[in-house]
């Protein structure tokens, strides 16, 4: 824009001064005018094309930029759980699932899903919903350690090998549910470890069991759905008690025990 702007100038000035017959004064600031108008339109162009450039950019990278954040709640957990922070790390990871619904929905809404948007949300889930999660049963022998190891390797196999490859069906439940069952219990039982094994192993079979369970798409389905979605950010967000894991925990317990009775997918109408 700057060379544009010096090539106008030289031409102006090239007009006035290289004319043997000389120019008025009228004229020359006629054309010094006609220069400042060109080249306030071309820069209001440019300026035109990039928020246009930015705004597209954004569009198709709004569903990797909520994946990306679901990975970095995952991060961010596991050094709260390394530095003693037992609270904050389950907070975290409830987030990270909240997160983890809305980019798959942004991604469809938009019309902008990948190969490598798909790549990244697996990427994230493992980070959040395996590595994250599996830190949370506090590996203090050598059983307890092989049990974090085979709960991180089921997440690892639920999101690598079980493709149902039926629309709007999930093989094995899903890491998500999974983590915020374990997340809910070991808050609201205080991280008793008998119990958070108990549900651990539940968890992992639950994962790489093959029975289908299906798509929820709470952000793409029933009304009711949306308000559940909202309202689980309102008491995440809003709320310091243990109301958010009491609220995740039911949510995540009836999605198991009901799939298809309430939170199969079904289109809006």
């Amino acid at each position: 824009m700057d060379q544009l702007l010096e090539i106008d100038v030289q031409l102006v000035v090239t007009s006035a001064f290289g004319d043997d017959r000389g120019m008025s004064d009228e004229k020359l600031i006629g054309m010094l005018r006609i220069c400042v108008f060109q080249s306030t339109k071309k820069l209001f162009l440019s300026d035109q094309l990039g928020c246009t450039q930015i705004a597209d950019f954004a569009r198709k990278n709004a569903a990797n930029a909520l994946s990306l954040a679901n990975m970095v709640m995952g991060l961010s957990s596991i050094l709260c759980s390394l530095n003693g922070h037992h609270q904050s790390a389950c907070w975290l990871l409830l987030v990270g699932n909240i997160l983890d619904l809305a980019d798959g929905a942004v991604a469809r809404r938009l019309n902008t899903c990948s190969a490598l948007g798909a790549k990244l949300d697996d990427y994230a889930d493992f980070t959040t919903f395996g590595l994250a999660t599996g830190l949370l049963l506090k590996s203090d022998g050598i059983l307890d350690g092989l049990l974090v190891i085979v709960y991180v390797l089921a997440v690892f196999t639920r999101l690598c090998f079980f493709s149902s490859g039926i629309p709007f069906m999930y093989r094995g439940l899903p890491c998500t549910y999974a983590s915020a069952i374990l997340v809910s219990t070991s808050v609201l039982t205080g991280g008793h470890l008998v119990v958070l094994r108990i549900v651990a192993v539940v968890m992992i079979l639950f994962m790489v069991d093959q029975g289908f369970y299906p798509h929820d798409k709470v952000l793409e389905s029933q009304p009711w759905k949306k308000i559940v979605f909202i309202v689980g950010i309102m008491v995440v967000l809003c709320s310091s008690s243990v109301l958010p894991y009491v609220y995740f925990l039911i949510w995540s317990v009836s999605y198991i025990l009901f799939p298809y009775a309430i939170w199969s997918y079904k289109s809006e109408p």
